[in-house]
């Protein structure tokens, strides 16, 4: 595949390449252009001259053009949901469910921009002010660098590209080098939709090079998906520019179990919340924070659950859990698990890894001080087990931690959950479900080291629009 830059299929100037391959063959797949420096600004050059007349495209056609994209998209998702799973190593019914996505995604964003309204501060609202009206609008930002990584990627290609189009902004794609196929497919979709050349473009840039597009002093916001430490190396050079930033970083999140709550259905949300992605999902639970009544039944019924799952080829279709997006992050996980097992964890499920597979996992006597259980996140499918004897011992387990994107509680007694609820410290918490919940209607964002601003058709419009405010002055 090529470059996606202002409507052409290009190579980089370069005219280097690098390989895709799949994690679970280690087969290539494909070979895409290595992107340089010279290659984003020429981007960033098409970029500012093709906003500035889509800024003029009314709502309602901007929203036709991104329905025949979802139509080129339905006649297209098999297709495009084989590809992802190909790069991802992704089980094949959950491509497709990301694939199925893009529509919900996309129409709520297009929706909500019908309805994004500019506000008025009527006459006398303070003293002095008597003759004067105040129109409050919203405009575009401009170019918008839009920074993916490999575990959701179309999700988030919906979360990011669909609302900055709809505001009238340039959204540049910049997806992982482990897996751009499908953004750089859905960007060429977007193209044949009716989209202008340069509104909507995607390279394939490595990490380093995308330096480039968040460092020029013409890009507007830069909104990240990735690791914390990812953003804020992102976010210093941004603020050389004082470019704003919208950053979803890491998460080490807190599943509390009372001891008064259903251990059936705390271990089937483990299932739904932790294997998903084979455990690859920032808000996925990560910490297992079980009362010291419960945690062997919950550690019992935890092992027998996993065992039943199908694990193995993502192409299978009845395989439920595939494997990590490559060798080396399964090597990473596989150093962590160790790790946690050295600090005084008991391995009692899985623990072995072979290439870019690590089997699920179960860790149990994990101590309250290991490093799991505070800001070490396993990108993976491992669920370390930590016991607690009171709930202020396990709101203190789950805030030790420096993350706070997601969290979870489990208790029969709504309200003494909603009391915990209210006291973990994090941007999302679920009572009596895993923390792997998203909608795209949410404002999804975390606190602390996971991230800065939020996305969701809620709220992601005032990420990607700018105030500003016209004066009347003695209209009255």
């Amino acid at each position: 595949m090529k470059l996606i830059i202002d409507g052409k299929k290009l190579d980089s100037v370069s005219g280097k390449t690098f390989e895709v391959t799949a994690p679970a063959t280690g087969k290539v797949i494909d070979t895409v252009p290595s992107a340089t420096a010279e290659d984003i600004k020429i981007a960033i050059d098409a970029a500012v001259r093709a906003q500035k007349e889509w800024a003029k495209v009314p709502i309602h056609k901007r929203a036709e053009i991104l329905q025949k994209f979802l139509d080129i998209v339905e006649q297209n998702k098999e297709s495009l949901a084989q590809t992802l799973s190909a790069e991802n190593g992704k089980p094949i019914s959950e491509a497709r469910a990301e694939i199925g996505n893009i529509r919900i995604g996309f129409s709520g964003f297009m929706e909500h921009a019908k309805h994004f309204y500019e506000k008025i501060i009527p006459p006398g609202t303070e003293a002095g002010q008597e003759a004067n009206l105040q129109l409050v609008t919203r405009e575009p930002i401009g170019v918008v660098v839009c920074i993916i990584p490999f575990n959701f990627p179309c999700d988030l290609f919906d979360q990011k590209v669909a609302p900055a189009l709809m505001m009238g902004n340039a959204p540049i794609v910049l997806p992982s080098s482990d897996n751009p196929l499908t953004l750089l497919r859905l960007t060429e979709m977007l193209g044949d939709a009716g989209l202008p050349p340069g509104v909507a473009q995607c390279l394939t840039a490595p990490g380093s090079v995308k330096a480039a597009a968040v460092s020029d002093p013409r890009v507007t916001l830069v909104t990240l998906t990735g690791s914390t430490e990812v953003g804020i190396s992102t976010q210093e050079l941004a603020a050389k520019n004082l470019t704003k930033t919208a950053l979803e970083l890491g998460g080490n999140d807190a599943f509390i179990v009372l001891e008064d709550g259903d251990v059936d259905l705390a271990v089937e949300e483990m299932i739904w919340g932790r294997m998903y992605n084979t455990g690859q999902v920032c808000c996925a639970s990560k910490r297992f924070i079980v009362h010291n009544s419960l945690k062997d039944a919950f550690a019992e019924k935890a092992v027998d659950r996993i065992r039943r799952q199908k694990y193995g080829d993502p192409a299978d279709e009845s395989t439920q859990i595939g494997c990590l997006i490559s060798e080396k992050a399964a090597v990473k996980v596989e150093e962590q698990v160790a790790k946690t097992v050295a600090q005084g964890g008991r391995i009692v499920l899985g623990g072995k890894r072979n290439g870019a597979y690590y089997d699920p996992t179960v860790i149990v006597d994990v101590p309250k001080t290991a490093d799991v259980a505070g800001d070490l996140e396993i990108f993976g499918p491992v669920v370390p087990i930590i016991g607690f004897d009171t709930d202020e011992e396990a709101v203190e387990i789950a805030n030790q931690s420096v993350f706070g994107l997601s969290s979870c509680v489990f208790s029969k007694d709504y309200k003494r959950a909603w009391k915990i609820a209210s006291q973990m410290e994090a941007g999302v918490a679920v009572i009596n479900g895993a923390s792997f919940f998203r909608t795209f209607e949410m404002p999804f964002g975390g606190w602390k080291h996971s991230g800065l601003g939020t996305e969701g058709v809620m709220s992601t419009f005032e990420e990607m629009t700018r105030a500003k405010t016209i004066v009347l002055k003695n209209l009255l």
